[in-house]
């Protein structure tokens, strides 16, 4: 079966996930994707070992966020400050279909990689460049990662218990979104080239790519004028919660229409008693109860382990499931099944399992098949079969430390 993306070669001036992440989902459906870093360092990513207290390091000197970011992607080492670095990646820009940075745009200008430039060589190139807080405004030029998309769009102030400060996700969450959002929008102007036969300039953000991924938060809020009141277990509605079951282990539930599902719920929770209560007879009842009856559904399920719930709840087709810590994810059949994790060769972790592709296709197949490339590892054989190099020319740039 073929890939989406075979034939398809994008070119990345990028750092860190924000960007890179999105052209690595294009490498899992089939593009190839060529990666520039600085010679000697490469991208400031390789060098993350950790954040706080979190280690990122794993074996063979390598890193978790870099094999992330970069995987089934090629290495090459150009010195983008010197012309000879610059004119390699024009070169490798004239054979590509796509170039992605993001780097901030004064920078971009300076090494004569902007669209201008870049248009010129290839009029039908796709040109995406991903930024913090979007292209326009007062703070165009600023940088930020994966918190500050969380600070600025509200996401921080759309989690955690109310009346508690605002709460961050860990790791990359708006990151991988940006990457997921990136990648979305490479493939619609792939398709429109397609289409119509033109190439074009796409800016993507961070901030605007956390605001949409809260969608309905920021609707809510805009229509309604309004805070979006962030969730309080305790007194939540009762059938849209979750509960800790008698061996510890949580569970979710979300039971709408409630009005439906209230008598199942109760004989599943072998509490009839409850359904005609003149308390909790009524959806709005429970809901101005809400913290009296969250008190008696915790003493309900605290008397059976979690597994027996979730076989009681299915009998009665009611929408539960457990919450899984991230250890647990790899035991559930579930997850398995579906690939949403799968087994890569990793050259210096053996055998190990790694995020799937979240979606799949009758004809055709998206996978990670390779971990991120040693820095530099692919530069000649690019350098020779695309970039049209002698092993000359490639021997001086190596001297005059262009690569």
């Amino acid at each position: 079966m073929k890939q989406p993306l075979e034939g398809i070669r994008v070119l990345e001036c990028g750092m860190y996930h924000a960007g890179p992440g999105g052209t690595a989902i294009l490498a899992d459906m089939g593009a190839e994707v060529i990666k520039v870093e600085p010679p000697g360092t490469g991208d400031p990513i390789r060098t993350s070992r950790r954040v706080g207290s979190i280690s990122f390091e794993i074996a063979g000197n390598r890193n978790v966020f870099n094999e992330g970011a970069n995987r089934n992607k090629k290495s090459i080492t150009v010195n983008l400050k010197t012309k000879e670095g610059q004119e390699i990646v024009h070169r490798l820009a004239r054979q590509s279909d796509v170039f992605m940075s993001n780097m901030r745009h004064n920078v971009i200008q300076k090494l004569n990689l902007d669209y201008a430039t870049l248009r010129e060589l290839n009029p039908r190139l796709i040109y995406a460049t991903v930024s913090a807080f979007g292209h326009k405004g007062p703070d165009k030029d600023r940088g930020g990662f994966d918190y500050q998309g969380q600070a600025r769009s509200g996401f921080m102030y759309s989690m955690g218990e109310a009346d508690t400060p605002p709460t961050a996700s860990q790791f990359g969450i708006i990151d991988q979104a940006t990457a997921l959002n990136t990648c979305q929008q490479i493939t619609t102007a792939l398709l429109m080239r397609e289409r119509f036969g033109m190439g074009q300039e796409i800016k993507i953000s961070i901030m605007g790519t956390a605001m949409y991924l809260l969608y309905f938060n920021v609707l809510i809020a805009q229509m309604q004028g309004i805070e979006v009141p962030r969730h309080k277990r305790a007194s939540e509605h009762p059938l849209r919660n979750y509960y800790q079951c008698g061996d510890g282990r949580w569970l979710m539930m979300t039971l709408t229409p409630p009005e439906r599902h209230w008598g199942p719920l109760c004989k599943a929770l072998d509490r009839i008693d409850l359904q005609n209560d003149p308390r909790f007879d009524t959806d709005d009842k429970r809901l101005d109860r809400a913290e009296e009856l969250v008190a008696i559904l915790d003493k309900a399920f605290s008397a059976r382990p979690r597994d027996e719930w979730l076989d009681i709840f299915g009998k009665y087709d009611l929408f539960c499931c457990s919450i899984n810590s991230l250890m647990e994810l790899k035991d559930d059949p579930q997850v398995l099944e579906n690939d949403y994790l799968v087994d890569l060769d990793h050259p210096t972790l053996g055998k190990i399992k790694v995020p799937g592709y979240p979606a799949d296709f009758s004809e055709s197949w998206i996978k990670t098949t390779a971990a991120a490339p040693e820095l530099g590892g692919h530069t000649e054989e690019v350098l020779l079969g695309i970039g049209g190099y002698s092993k000359e020319e490639i021997g001086k740039l190596k001297k005059d430390q262009i690569i």
